[in-house]
């Protein structure tokens, strides 16, 4: 097994939908300049309310990736 390393980064992504929406929207904006993702934490779930009703989802998450030969 070929000894690797993993860095993490931290996004938060919304959706007017639901919580996984928000959580897909951050992943795929990721991916479109992340390479090698491997995984997501979710580290925070938030709502924003207007007129007494959800209106909007807000996820935070940490991605990790393996980090290329030459990456920093």
């Amino acid at each position: 097994m070929t000894d690797r390393v993993y860095k993490k980064i931290e996004l938060t992504g919304s959706s007017d939908v639901s919580i996984e929406d928000a959580v897909q929207n951050a992943v795929t904006k990721a991916s479109k300049t992340i390479r090698s993702m491997r995984w997501f934490e979710i580290i925070e779930t938030r709502g924003y309310i207007d007129n007494n009703q959800v209106a909007n989802w807000q996820v935070t998450i940490k991605i990790g990736f393996t980090l290329d030969d030459g990456s920093e």
